[in-house]
C-alpha cells in the first residue's frame, strides 16, 4: 500500500521523510493553499451561504503536486499542524482532493504529530483524529471582528477563525 503524508512545511517534510522511510512520500502544501475570492462574490447567498474559494496563485504547483501524488497513493495522512489553521489548511486539500475526484477509493485521514523527533515518530507513529471534531473551519464560528468586539483575545490574532 502506498502512503502519502501531507504536510505544511518543506522542513518538516524532509525531516519526517527521513524519519518514516521509503513507506511513506511525503509532501508539503506551504501553507495556506486556498482562500476566498476576493471582493464581490466570495459567498453565495443564493446557495445557504456557501463559500467560494480560489487557490492561492503562489501555491498552486505545490497543490499540483499534491493532486499528482494522491493519484498513485492508496492513503492519504493530512498530517497539517494541530490548530485552526493547520486543520483549515487541511479542510481546503481535501476539499480540493474531493473536487478533483481523486479520493475514489482512497483512505483518508487527519493525523497529528505533537513532536517531530525520530523517537517520538517511530514511537508514537501516526495519531488519528477523530472525524467528529474535523470541521469546515469558517462554518459556525464568529468572524474575528466579532470575537474582538466581545472579548479580549487570549491568542495572537493570526489564531483566531478568519
Amino acid at each position: 500500500m502506498s502512503k502519502l503524508l501531507i504536510v505544511e512545511s518543506p522542513s518538516k517534510a524532509k525531516t519526517l521523510k527521513k524519519y518514516l522511510g521509503k513507506d511513506f512520500e511525503v509532501l508539503a502544501s506551504y501553507g495556506h493553499v486556498r482562500d476566498l475570492i476576493p471582493k464581490n462574490g466570495a459567498v453565495d447567498t443564493d446557495h445557504d451561504f456557501a463559500m467560494k474559494y480560489e487557490i492561492i496563485d503562489r501555491n498552486s504547483k505545490h497543490v499540483d503536486a499534491i493532486a499528482k501524488a494522491v493519484k498513485n497513493a492508496d492513503a492519504i495522512y493530512l498530517a497539517t499542524d494541530p490548530d485552526r489553521e493547520g486543520e483549515a489548511i487541511s479542510w481546503h486539500i481535501a476539499e480540493i482532493l474531493k473536487g478533483k475526484k481523486l479520493l475514489k477509493d482512497k483512505i483518508m485521514k487527519r493525523v497529528v504529530f505533537h513532536e517531530i523527533t525520530e523517537s517520538a515518530v517511530q514511537h508514537d507513529g501516526l495519531q488519528v483524529i477523530d472525524p467528529a471534531v474535523w470541521v469546515q473551519p469558517a462554518a459556525g464560528r464568529p468572524r474575528a471582528s466579532q470575537v474582538w468586539r466581545r472579548h479580549r483575545p487570549a491568542s495572537r490574532p493570526q489564531s483566531l477563525p478568519h
